[in-house]
C-alpha cells in the first residue's frame, strides 16, 4: 500500500471516491448483468482469512490462487483480496468471487485450479464447493444462503468485505470520514456525546452500562484522561472481538480517535489477548496506516487535535476482561480487580479519569454518528438498542458469527440461522453470557435476546458467547465445568470468590462423583448465593450463575445423581458401568488384551466376557476395538 497523507476533508473524499471505483463490484448492484462494459470479466475473489477459516488452511488456499492467477496469465482478469470473517466459520475456508457473488466453502487448496478454471475461464460455477443445506437445497450467492437470513451486520458491516490491511478499503465505505466531519466541523464533543447517549448504546462487553452516559461521566473530569478499548475476551467460545479486530479494525480505531476528542483525551490503549496474533498484527498494521495517513499523531487533519495509540498484550487471565483488573494490568501490575468507587471514569489509568469500552461498543459508534442516534434507536427492544455480535458454538449444525437485532427470539437463532442440533439429537440447553451467564431450556427458547429479557430468566447478555448443548450433555457436568474455569481464573484477592468458588466446584465433582446426599444440594445452593452477594469484582459475583440456573431449570439431572447415582446423560463416568452384551460378544479376546488394569476375563472363544467393576477404570479402551460393539456403557 503507498503511503498517504490526508490534510482535510476533501482529500479524504477525493480518495473515497477514487478507491470505491475501484471495489464497487464487490457490491450488490453491481452484477455481471449490469456491470460496465469494461468491468465485464473483472473478477475480485475474497479469500477469508479469519483465524477460523485461517485453521481450515485458507492461507493455502489463497497462496495456491496466487501461483495459479499467475501461472493462467489472470492477472488482468482477477483481483485476489484477503478479508476478514464472513461468519460461516462451520463451512471455511471461503472464498466469495464478485461481481456474481458466488460463495464457495469448505474449498480444497488442491482444486483451486479447477475452480479457477471453471468460474473464470469457462465461466461456469465449480458445484462441488457450493453450501448444500441438510435437505439438499443448493445456495449458490450471498443472498441465497439461509444463514445469513434474519441477521443485521452493523458492527461486522465491513467484515468480509473489505481488506482489513488496506486503509484505503475502510476509506472508501465512509471511513473516517465522521472523524474527518468533527474534527474540521470542530463539532460541540457535547453535542456528540448526545448523540451516543440518544441512540441508545450500551456495553457489549457484558455490563450493558448506556455508552453515552459514560462517555459523559468521563468528560466531566479534568486534566490528563485516557480512552481505553477492552479486548480481552476470556469467555469460552467467544471470539466476536477478535473477529472485528481481524476484519475491521479501522473502525475501532476511528471510534477511540473520536471518544478521545469528546471527553479530552490524547492518548488510548488497545488491550488484547496474546493468544490473538492474527488480531494483533491487523490492529498494528492499522495503526501504522492510520498514523501514516495523519489519523494520528499531532494535530490531525489541521484540526489542533492530537491523539495517540499503543497496544498492551494480555497474558489470558479472565480476570483483565474486569475492568479495574484490565487497567491494572496495561500499567503492567498484577491484574487484580480493585473495589468501586472510585470509578474508572473518575480513577483509572494511573489515577486519572479513563473511558473504557470493548471492541464491539467502539465498532458501532461510526455508523451511529454517520447515519444518526434515530436510525439506530429504531433496531431492537425500549430497554436494549441496535444489534448484538455473538459467537454461536457447540451442539449445532452452522457455528459461526452472527449479529442479529435485540429482540431477536433464541429460538430464532438456534433453529433459522443455526439450522438445529446435528444428527437429529434433541435439544437441551444454551448457555449465554459464558462463565458468567446461565443454562437456558428449551422452555424459554422464545425469550427475546436483550439485557433486561436475558437477566429476568437468570442468565445474561455477557460479551456474546452462545452455546448450544443437546441430549448428550450433562447439566451438572456443565456447571462443574463452568466453575472449573471460574475458580481456576479467580485471581485470589478475595476470599468469596477464590474460597468460595473452590467449595463450590468441591461440591459439584462430590455430586459428579455420586458422593453426595440431598444436605449437600441446599449447602450448593446456599454458598452460591453467598459468593454472589460478597464477591469483589464481576468474576466472583457472576461465577455462581451457570450452578444457580442448572439448578434451577435442570435440578431433576442433580436429584438422579444423588438419588439414584445415575447421570441420565451418560457423562459421568463415576456413576457409569462399562459392559459387554450376552448377544453381541463373540470372546475374541481383544478387550481383555488391550484393558491397561486388566479388569476383563473370560475363556476364548466361549462368550461372554466379564468386566469387573471394582477394578475397571472407565477408559473406554475396550469399547473402541471390540468388532461387534458388544461394548458400552450403562
Amino acid at each position: 500500500m503507498k503511503n498517504i497523507k490526508i490534510e482535510n476533508k476533501e482529500k479524504l473524499q477525493e480518495l473515497k471516491k477514487k478507491t470505491y471505483e475501484g471495489i464497487k463490484i464487490r457490491f450488490k448492484e453491481h452484477t455481471m448483468e449490469n456491470a460496465a462494459e469494461k468491468e465485464i470479466g473483472k473478477y475480485h475473489m475474497l479469500v477469508c482469512s479469519g483465524t477460523g477459516c485461517i485453521a481450515s488452511k485458507s492461507l493455502l488456499v489463497q497462496k495456491k490462487l496466487e501461483r495459479e492467477i499467475k501461472k493462467r496469465h489472470l492477472q488482468d482478469d482477477i483481483k485476489l483480496f484477503k478479508t476478514g470473517c464472513f461468519g460461516f466459520c462451520e463451512l471455511g475456508p471461503i472464498i466469495v468471487v464478485h461481481p456474481d457473488r458466488t460463495f464457495y466453502c469448505k474449498v480444497d487448496p488442491d482444486d483451486v485450479d479447477y475452480l479457477l478454471e471453471a468460474h473464470i475461464q469457462k465461466k461456469e460455477i465449480y458445484d462441488k464447493f457450493l453450501c448444500t443445506t441438510q435437505d439438499g437445497k443448493v445456495q449458490r450467492t450471498l443472498e441465497e444462503l439461509d444463514f445469513f437470513n434474519h441477521q443485521m451486520r452493523i458492527a461486522l458491516r465491513n467484515c468480509g468485505v473489505i481488506n482489513p490491511e488496506d486503509i484505503h478499503e475502510y476509506i472508501a465505505l465512509d471511513g473516517y470520514s465522521v472523524l474527518a466531519d468533527i474534527l474540521t466541523e470542530k463539532r460541540d464533543p457535547k453535542a456528540i456525546i448526545n448523540e451516543v447517549k440518544n441512540s441508545g448504546l450500551r456495553g457489549r462487553g457484558g455490563g450493558g452500562f448506556l455508552t453515552g452516559l459514560k462517555w459523559e461521566y468521563t468528560a466531566g473530569y479534568k486534566g490528563q484522561k485516557y480512552v481505553l478499548c477492552n479486548a480481552d475476551e476470556g469467555d469460552p467460545g467467544a471470539f466476536m472481538d477478535r473477529s472485528i479486530l481481524e476484519g475491521d479494525p479501522h473502525s475501532v480505531l476511528e471510534a477511540m480517535i473520536i471518544a478521545g476528542y469528546c471527553i479530552g483525551a490524547d492518548q488510548g490503549y488497545v488491550y488484547i489477548r496474546a493468544e490473538y496474533p492474527v488480531a494483533v498484527e491487523r490492529l498494528e498494521t492499522a495503526i501504522t496506516q492510520a498514523k501514516r495517513a495523519g489519523f494520528l499523531g499531532k494535530n490531525i487533519l489541521n484540526s489542533g487535535f492530537d491523539f495517540n495509540l499503543d497496544i498492551r498484550l494480555g497474558a489470558g487471565a479472565f480476570v483483565c476482561g474486569e475492568e479495574t483488573a484490565l487497567i491494572q494490568s496495561v500499567m503492567g501490575l498484577r491484574g487484580e480487580p480493585r473495589p468501586r468507587p472510585p470509578f474508572p471514569v473518575e480513577s483509572g489509568l494511573w489515577e486519572r479519569p479513563t473511558l473504557n469500552n470493548n471492541v464491539e461498543t467502539y465498532a458501532n459508534i461510526p455508523i451511529i454518528l454517520q447515519k444518526g442516534a434515530d436510525w439506530y434507536a429504531s433496531m431492537g427492544t425500549e430497554d436494549s438498542k441496535g444489534t448484538k455480535v455473538f459467537a454461536l458454538a457447540g451442539q449445532i449444525n452452522n457455528t459461526g458469527l452472527i449479529e442479529v437485532p435485540m429482540g431477536t427470539t433464541l429460538r430464532t437463532v438456534i433453529y433459522e440461522i443455526g439450522m438445529g442440533i446435528p444428527d437429529g439429537k434433541a435439544f437441551k440447553a444454551v448457555q449465554t453470557g459464558g462463565p458468567s451467564g446461565g443454562c437456558i431450556p428449551e422452555a424459554l427458547l422464545d425469550t427475546k435476546i436483550d439485557f433486561k429479557s436475558l437477566t429476568d430468566i437468570g442468565s445474561m447478555m455477557g460479551s456474546g458467547g452462545l452455546i448450544v448443548m443437546d441430549e448428550t450433555d450433562c447439566m451438572v457436568d456443565i456447571a462443574r465445568f463452568y466453575l472449573e474455569f471460574a475458580q481456576d481464573e479467580s485471581c485470589g484477592k478475595c476470599v468469596p470468590c477464590s474460597i468460595g468458588t473452590k467449595r463450590i466446584l468441591e461440591l459439584l465433582e462430590k455430586i459428579t462423583q455420586g458422593k453426595a446426599d440431598e444436605k449437600d444440594l441446599q449447602i450448593l445452593e446456599d454458598l452460591c448465593h453467598d459468593v454472589k452477594d460478597s464477591s469483589l469484582c464481576g468474576l466472583g459475583q457472576t461465577a455462581p450463575n451457570p450452578v444457580l440456573s442448572a439448578l434451577k431449570y435442570f435440578r431433576e439431572e442433580f436429584q438422579a445423581h444423588i438419588k439414584e447415582k445415575r447421570c441420565p446423560a451418560g457423562v459421568c463416568n463415576a456413576l457409569l458401568q462399562v459392559v459387554i452384551s450376552d448377544t453381541k460378544c463373540i470372546a475374541c479376546n481383544i478387550c481383555a488384551k488391550i484393558c491397561p488394569v486388566s479388569a476383563i476375563t473370560g475363556e476364548r472363544k466361549k462368550p461372554p466376557y466379564h468386566i469387573h467393576q471394582d477394578i475397571c477404570i472407565k477408559c473406554g479402551a475396550c469399547i473402541s476395538k471390540c468388532p461387534t460393539d458388544a461394548i458400552y456403557k450403562r
